[in-house]
């Protein structure tokens, strides 16, 4: 729902100091309910806190064209609560033939982080929602953060970089200086490349990336994996695998398949897992998930039902939720 327009000045003043470009930004939002139901060995909240929920999102966005033919885009995204409630900023040129570069001072996804779970699905990946702030849900795959992007086709294949001072931006952007003195543990950089065969209905991707750590050492990045459209019906294997350089660091591998069904133009329904296995231990982290979505007019109805067992790694460790979220649109 377009709310109103309010005046923007410097809509792109961080992309060259001193610069000052006239614009107007779009504010917008959702309205979102829904019911979220946990259980397990690791569910406590639950029992003392509703289930139901509104998601608090607004976002505002504009765009203006250069004298050179390039558009500068300005994002503000504001979430209210949870995993997801935090403010997020992004400022894109779009260079045309030449691609786009893009900034984000919270969560990129350039390069290798765009590629966590490409699996076909009705709703969400298989293991969202699963696990505690006390025992992560991890699995192997590149981490995203703030940082800078570049994308661009080349012979139809979609190619995408992503780079990370693993610090993030400073929060006084008007005068420039810093909060605090920081020195960045290592920087973080990765390519994604994702290649349609539109003729066959299959797609392939893959990347590599190293993501920097606080010991000075990297953890090394694989991603490979494909999916197939035949008729209602799409297909998705994909493994993530992550070392660790660092003598005796900890290793993971997560395979990740699913299948997802088109019932109709306004019904979808689908299935996926993702297995994780981490070096020196025997316990695998596994979720699975059944999801639905249905459309109809300007409302959307997603419902999932999700398990992890085995969560960190540990065989005492297990997570249910079951989540149902109406989304209106006008």
């Amino acid at each position: 729902m377009n709310i109103k327009k309010i005046g923007l000045t410097a809509l792109a003043g961080s992309l060259v100091a001193t610069s000052a470009i006239a614009g107007e930004l779009s504010l917008s939002g959702g309205a979102k309910l829904s019911y979220v139901n946990k259980g397990g060995t690791l569910e406590t909240t639950n029992v003392v806190a509703s289930g139901y929920a509104m998601d608090q999102e607004i976002s505002a966005s504009g765009s203006a064209e250069l004298d050179n033919g390039f558009t500068v885009s300005l994002s503000h995204g504001l979430s209210g609560s949870g995993a997801e409630g935090s403010d997020t900023s992004s400022i894109t040129l779009d260079m045309g033939d030449m691609g786009t570069l893009y900034y984000n001072d919270t969560d990129g996804h350039g390069g290798l982080a765009g590629l966590e779970d490409k699996m076909p699905k009705a709703y969400e990946e298989a293991n969202d929602g699963l696990g505690t702030s006390a025992t992560a849900a991890t699995m192997a795959k590149m981490a995203s953060g703030a940082g800078f992007g570049y994308s661009t086709s080349v012979g139809g294949a979609s190619i995408s970089v992503g780079y990370s001072d693993n610090l993030g931006a400073t929060t006084n952007r008007s005068d420039g200086s810093q909060d605090t003195t920081a020195t960045s543990v290592d920087s973080s950089s990765s390519i994604a490349i994702t290649y349609p065969v539109e003729d066959l209905g299959l797609t392939v991707f893959g990347g590599v990336g190293t993501e920097g750590q606080a010991d000075g050492k990297d953890l090394d990045h694989t991603t490979f994996g494909a999916t197939y459209a035949f008729g209602p019906a799409t297909v998705g294997y994909q493994i993530n695998d992550e070392d660790d350089t660092a003598t005796g660091g900890t290793d993971y591998e997560t395979e990740i398949y699913a299948i997802s069904f088109m019932v109709n133009d306004n019904f979808s329904v689908s299935y996926g897992e993702h297995n994780t296995e981490k070096s020196g231990t025997s316990v695998d982290q596994e979720a699975n998930s059944i999801q639905a979505s249905y459309s109809m007019g300007g409302m959307t109805f997603n419902l999932k039902d999700s398990e992890m067992t085995g969560v960190a790694h540990s065989i005492a460790n297990d997570h249910e939720t079951t989540e149902v979220m109406l989304v209106f649109a006008f």
